[in-house]
């Protein structure tokens, strides 16, 4: 089965995505933090990690730096308020990062998912 992780610190969009993807087929696990995410992919590698850029705590991009040296196979697709030009340092631009602005539309989440998942 597909396995995703969603990450983000408010509960509705948490619960948007995971009620949208399990109906796609997807087994998800939700995480409010990036201190959460880590946790979950100690406990268990997901297939695709979708993570918010600004949590409090462990942001999305120290995240991101901890996720890539445990999981660096993991694709990581990025929810962020930000312009990909104004993403903050650290961030990986080089493309190997799908980006999605908010506020974003569902299904092109679930098609961009949905298209990780058919290349594997």
């Amino acid at each position: 089965m597909k396995s995703l992780l969603i990450v983000d610190d408010q509960a509705g969009i948490r619960l948007l995505l995971d009620e949208l993807f399990r109906k796609e087929g997807y087994r998800t696990r939700l995480a409010g933090n990036g201190i959460e995410a880590l946790q979950a992919v100690q406990e268990e590698i997901p297939g695709c990690i979708l993570l918010d850029t600004k949590m409090p705590g462990m942001d999305g991009i120290e995240a991101l730096q901890q996720l890539k040296i445990i999981c660096p196979e993991v694709p990581v697709i990025m929810m962020t308020a930000y312009e990909e030009s104004e993403l903050p340092e650290g961030t990986d631009k080089s493309g190997e990062i799908l980006y999605f602005a908010k506020p974003f539309d569902i299904y092109e989440i679930r098609d961009a998912v949905n298209g990780l998942f058919a290349r594997a």
